[in-house]
């Protein structure tokens, strides 16, 4: 018990010795922290003074330049307003001085206004006298010529318009006179130099009606078994195929369409070249073929319209003028047939200082309706007309597309240049290849039907057949009569012959009676005085 005592006193004394030695170090700490904050409080307080003084100072500085500034505004207001008084004093002096001369303007004008006013008036007063003036002049030239102003004036103007009339018709009948006297040679020139500039030589193209097949079992594969493939293709491409019977490698391809007719010869031309002939192949071949025929008409249109300058055009007229290719007239390829008729009417119309492009344009689709006449009804003139009028061609062109053969009346110089151009085209040597044995006994035929006519006395084949004339009698057949003439001999030409397009009929009936005055009388006389002195 005694030991716990001890123990216990001793923890109590250690606890009183570190609460008072842990008392001791926090007032020491307790201290120095004081000391501390003193020492922070001081500089704080000597900063705060500093900045104080400085602030001070600047504060003062400010006032100080505030107040030199207001002063010196105040300064340059006060020499503004002095400026702006003496201004204002000046114009006031100005106003008065442009008061004066106002004043005195006034007057000057109210001066002048009453002089314009009695001129005015004096004005007047010669007028009302000139016209009694002009009254009485007139009065007396009325009395003197028997009739009165008006009369006399219209007798001037009639006399002035018959002179006028009489001198016109003079020169009209004098131009007309050395129009008619060198018409045709200048028309000769005209043609003459169109045909030497105008058109280019252009290679024939030879449209191939046949394929070549190499060998025989590649034409066992073109008639496939029991005729399959044939059949195909010319389902496919609206064509018979027929191999020539004396030579079994020629195959011929019959259509009255060129187009068919060069896909189905593109299509068997790929067959025949890749040697796989199935019905799959043959349907690949005629597709591809339709597409590249189709791409080429309008690269071809496009080239042609191209080449002549003729401006933008439809693709759809493009594309017809691309058909023209494959077309062929008399043997005549008339893609570049149109060609040639736009660059000789191109020619005639710069040197008759016409419009050369309109001119080429009217040339170049005059044939237009070529290209699709074995497909639409109407002949060529009449579908070209009808074509050009649908894509917004200028009347100019459409009047020479209608007018190129006759049919309808020509509105425009560049419809008979393009009539001009399409006859030396088709008439020149060489243009066709129809023989000139063929040529002549159409022309023969065609003017014997008409001498077979009772009444006619002589009919002439023009226009390379395109025109037949007849010449009748006049003292058998009247008007009525040489009308039904005509009739009889279009029916008969009908009937009897094969022609492309239309042939035009053309009945004549002229009278003239001539009588000679004077000069024959006088020779004979003439004869007779020299017999009598002989």
């Amino acid at each position: 018990m005694l030991i716990t005592g001890l123990i216990i006193g001793l923890l109590l004394i250690g606890l009183v010795l570190g609460y008072l030695i842990r008392r001791r170090q926090h007032r020491a700490e307790l201290m120095a922290v004081q000391a501390k904050a003193r020492e922070i409080i001081a500089q704080a307080t000597e900063q705060t003074k500093a900045k104080v003084d400085q602030l001070n100072q600047k504060s003062r500085r400010d006032t100080l330049a505030y107040q030199q500034s207001v002063k010196d505004e105040l300064t340059e207001q006060q020499s503004d307003i002095q400026v702006r008084e003496q201004r204002r004093q000046q114009r006031e002096q100005l106003m008065g001085q442009m008061a004066v001369r106002l004043d005195d303007q006034t007057a000057m004008l109210d001066e002048r206004s009453q002089a314009n006013r009695d001129q005015r008036q004096a004005i007047h007063l010669r007028r009302d006298q000139a016209g009694e003036l002009r009254e009485k002049r007139e009065e007396t030239l009325a009395e003197q010529a028997g009739m009165d102003a008006k009369a006399a004036q219209d007798t001037v103007v009639q006399n002035t318009e018959l002179e006028l009339k009489r001198d016109r018709d003079v020169e009209i009948k004098a131009l007309n006179d050395n129009a008619v006297a060198s018409a045709e040679r200048w028309a000769k020139d005209v043609v003459l130099s169109a045909t030497e500039s105008g058109p280019q030589d252009l290679p024939k193209e030879h449209l191939e009606h046949t394929v070549t097949v190499p060998n025989g079992e590649i034409r066992s594969k073109i008639i496939g078994r029991e005729g399959q493939h044939i059949r195909l293709l010319e389902t496919l491409t609206g064509t018979d195929l027929i191999f020539v019977p004396d030579d079994n490698t020629t195959l011929f391809i019959s259509t009255h369409d060129p187009i068919r007719r060069e896909v189905a010869r593109v299509a068997l031309t790929n067959l025949v070249a890749s040697r796989r002939i199935s019905a799959t192949q043959i349907e690949t071949q005629v597709e591809n073929a339709q597409r590249d025929v189709n791409h080429s008409l309008w690269e071809t249109g496009e080239q042609t319209v191209s080449l002549l300058h003729v401006g933008w055009m439809h693709p759809d007229l493009m594309k017809l003028i691309g058909r023209l290719k494959y077309r062929t007239s008399y043997g005549q390829n008339v893609l570049l047939h149109s060609i040639e008729v736009a660059q000789l009417t191109g020619a005639m119309a710069a040197r008759l200082g016409y419009n050369t492009r309109l001119a080429r344009r009217a040339g170049l689709l005059h044939d237009l309706g070529k290209a699709i006449d074995h497909e639409v009804e109407g002949t060529h003139v009449e579908i070209g007309t009808e074509f050009a009028q649908k894509y917004g061609e200028e009347d100019v062109v459409i009047n020479a597309i209608a007018a190129h053969h006759g049919d309808v009346e020509k509105t425009s110089p560049l419809s008979d240049l393009v009539a001009a151009a399409d006859a030396i085209s088709g008439a020149r040597p060489g243009a066709r290849s129809e023989s000139v044995e063929d040529y002549i006994n159409r022309l023969r035929a065609l003017e014997q039907i008409a001498n077979e006519q009772s009444g006619v006395s002589e009919s002439y084949a023009i226009q390379a057949g395109r025109e037949l004339r007849i010449i009748v009698k006049p003292q058998e057949l009247d008007d009525s009569a040489s009308a039904k003439l005509t009739q009889e001999v279009a029916k008969q030409v009908e009937a009897k012959l094969t022609y492309p397009g239309k042939i035009k009929v053309t009945t004549i009936r002229t009278s003239t009676a001539v009588e000679y005055v004077g000069d024959e009388k006088k020779k004979k006389k003439h004869k007779k005085k020299k017999a009598a002195n002989a």
